[in-house]
């Protein structure tokens, strides 16, 4: 018997204007995707492409390297400090790339925009301010704006790069991350208490055990190729686009759009099936397998517009589903206690993926052939696909978490052995420190939340 509970009003406003801020600062960052490496040549060096690909993927360098030293900063400092502190290299960053009139400037002001690596303060925030029980779907919330801010970016960038022109977009990011400051300071509820979650914060003492598992380095790699793929074609493709049709880069909104929507309604009944049905690993292997033939279909048909088209719809379809599927497969294979140390390194690798895609992918643009960034592309993909048919079936499990009155270490073991022995428990782990239990469920059907409570209430 399930108990189900509408989020409170508080906790609703948290969530929802938390996940407003990754909104306004992912969409800063992602409006340039699409039309940077052509309005580049407008700089000092830009016709450079390595230059241009240094440009695109710094920020994901210095977000790698300050992602998490800023979560744990927040545990220290309070989450609202480092914040204010995040966002406003944000906006130096814009600034400092609005104003450049020289491709190296533009990589420093990018270099800057990463280094307010806030994401994970963010999400510690969030768990300071939901209780446990409606926290993934709060967290949910964001991955849905981080998802939906992409999609829109990839319409409105060219549109916005006409009318305002590149320097008109990091100006927009600069405005942008001062409402998000606002919104911050005005909107988000101040926690009456922060302390460490360890489903929502990377911990030192968990590193070894997340970076020695190795179905969890699977999916680390994976996201690390998806990103280095993605950042190398957004180097190649407004170019292809505008080379192999009559379509200027302000209109290329009218390839993005289209392909865009129907990926969805692709992408949506697949991650359906998978999870519903208990099939996520043959999804999730045809996935990667679409974004393998993607990268070749790229690499053999660039020189044609409806080769083109035909590899940016695959492309997307594979990415809408790898993008959704990932943060769900890491939360059912990393141990239940260490979920938050295992999304900070995930996070991490994708960051540094980013940063890979436009280093590599600009120097191999430069140097050879666009080709060749996709036939680069697909031997990271082909690596991919050899790694996840050794990958453990995922279990169908529901992640749900309880507060627990304030219990000792004893106690909370007892716990841990009580309800990990219950029949529709795949795991639990009550953590005495943090005053919760976290259940992963197996079996729904069965699953009684009314004798977890009585458990967790007994003596």
């Amino acid at each position: 018997m399930q108990i189900s509970e509408k989020m409170p009003a508080n906790e609703l406003k948290a969530s929802v204007s938390l996940a407003s801020i990754y909104g306004l600062r992912m969409l800063g960052m992602f409006l340039i995707l699409p039309i940077f490496s052509i309005y580049a040549t407008q700089y000092q060096g830009g016709n450079n492409s390595m230059l241009v690909g240094a440009a695109l993927g710094a920020y994901g360098l210095t977000q790698a390297l300050f992602q998490l030293p800023f979560g744990m900063a927040s545990d220290k400092f309070g989450r609202k400090k480092i914040i204010y502190i995040g966002l406003l290299m944000l906006v130096v960053g814009s600034a400092i790339a609005a104003l450049a009139t020289d491709i190296t400037t533009v990589i420093l002001g990018r270099a800057i925009q990463g280094a307010g690596a806030v994401s994970a303060a963010v999400t510690a925030l969030l768990a300071d301010l939901t209780r446990e029980e409606n926290r993934t779907k709060a967290m949910a919330m964001i991955g849905a704006t981080i998802g939906v801010t992409f999609a829109v970016s990839l319409v409105l960038g060219p549109t916005l790069a006409h009318w305002a022109g590149i320097a008109g977009i990091f100006w927009l990011t600069a405005v942008l991350a001062t409402l998000a400051v606002l919104v911050v300071k005005f909107v988000v509820p101040n926690p009456i208490a922060s302390h460490f979650h360890s489903d929502a914060s990377a911990a030192p003492t968990k590193l070894k055990e997340v970076l020695k598992n190795t179905q969890l380095l699977r999916l680390n790699y994976g996201i690390f190729a998806l990103h280095t793929a993605q950042m190398a074609m957004f180097i190649v493709v407004p170019f292809a686009i505008q080379k192999t049709s009559s379509l200027d880069v302000n209109h290329h909104w009218q390839v993005y759009l289209p392909i865009l929507l129907g990926s969805f309604m692709l992408m949506m009944p697949a991650i359906i099936v998978g999870e519903k049905r208990n099939l996520l690993k043959p999804v999730f292997i045809g996935a990667v397998a679409l974004m393998l033939l993607s990268q070749l279909c790229f690499a053999g048909l660039i020189g044609s517009f409806w080769g083109i088209l035909f590899s940016l719809f695959a492309y997307f379809v594979a990415f809408n589903i790898l993008e959704a599927s990932l943060p769900s497969l890491i939360t059912k294979l990393a141990p239940a206690a260490a979920k938050g140390t295992a999304m900070g390194v995930y996070n991490t690798a994708q960051s540094l993926g980013v940063a890979m895609g436009g280093l590599v992918g600009g120097y191999l643009a430069h140097h050879y052939s666009y080709s060749v960034v996709f036939m680069f592309c697909a031997v990271l993909m082909s690596i991919w696909l050899l790694l996840t048919f050794s990958m453990k079936t995922p279990p169908s499990v529901k992640t749900k978490m309880y507060h627990l009155e304030e219990t000792s270490e004893a106690r909370a073991n007892e716990l841990t052995k009580t309800i990990s022995a219950l029949p529709y428990v795949h795991e639990a782990v009550a953590i005495a420190k943090e005053s919760i239990l976290i259940v992963k469920i197996k079996n729904q059907s069965v699953w009684d939340e009314q004798e977890i409570f009585g458990i967790i209430g007994s003596k």
